[in-house]
């Protein structure tokens, strides 16, 4: 689901990131609040295990792949803001180091998968705590609410950017993209990301980490 340089338009660039950095700033401010000699380790250990799922990255149709991401986990464990920054920091060091994502995507990137992710799974997951399943359906909802921006970000380039009739970045429509991108998370990678999620929730619950 990470969006490589060269498929999103300069304005869709500029726009992304002018979203992003205020909600970056507001982020980094809640993160702050949340570290000390209790809360830092998890959300190190949490973190990097959001980076180890996002690397078993599967092709699929339409342009793009698909992979767990580990978000909602943190978002629920802590809060959807220590969920979104955690998150755009592994992106920040896959697009550096493993050039899996984009510098000039990593706005669009981060808003996706770490801030509607994040924010989407954690408040289902609140509005259906009381019931056993709620961790997995709060990391369904969340990356298939990811997928969803991802494939609207996409599918628009070809019907503003394009010349002559040949689109300029990304080439698929809108059609393509739901049906590749949202289609599949629905289907099959949103039901890893539920399970990863319920697994990870349960495990530190029996601890008494949650």
């Amino acid at each position: 689901m990470h969006i490589p340089d060269g498929y999103l338009s300069v304005p869709t660039v500029i726009a992304t990131y002018a979203v992003a950095i205020p909600l970056w700033i507001i982020g980094f401010k809640k993160l702050k609040k949340r570290l000390n000699e209790e809360t830092l380790p998890l959300i190190g250990a949490l973190s990097a295990l959001s980076f180890i799922v996002m690397m078993f990255n599967i092709p699929i149709p339409g342009g793009t792949s698909g992979h767990a991401v580990g978000a909602v986990l943190i978002a629920i464990l802590f809060n959807p803001w220590i969920g979104f920054i955690s998150v755009s920091l592994v992106l920040l060091i896959q697009a550096l180091v493993f050039g899996d994502g984009g510098i000039s995507t990593l706005a669009a990137n981060a808003l996706s998968m770490a801030f509607v992710g994040s924010f989407v799974g954690y408040y289902i997951f609140k509005a259906v705590k009381k019931y056993k399943f709620a961790p997995f359906i709060a990391g369904w909802s969340g990356i298939v609410a990811s997928s969803v921006i991802v494939a609207l970000l996409l599918g628009i380039q070809p019907i503003f950017w394009s010349e002559g009739g040949h689109p300029l970045y990304f080439p698929f429509d809108l059609k393509t993209t739901f049906i590749a991108l949202v289609g599949s998370h629905a289907l099959f990678f949103g039901v890893v990301e539920g399970i990863f999620t319920m697994l990870a929730y349960r495990f530190l619950q029996k601890r008494e980490m949650v």
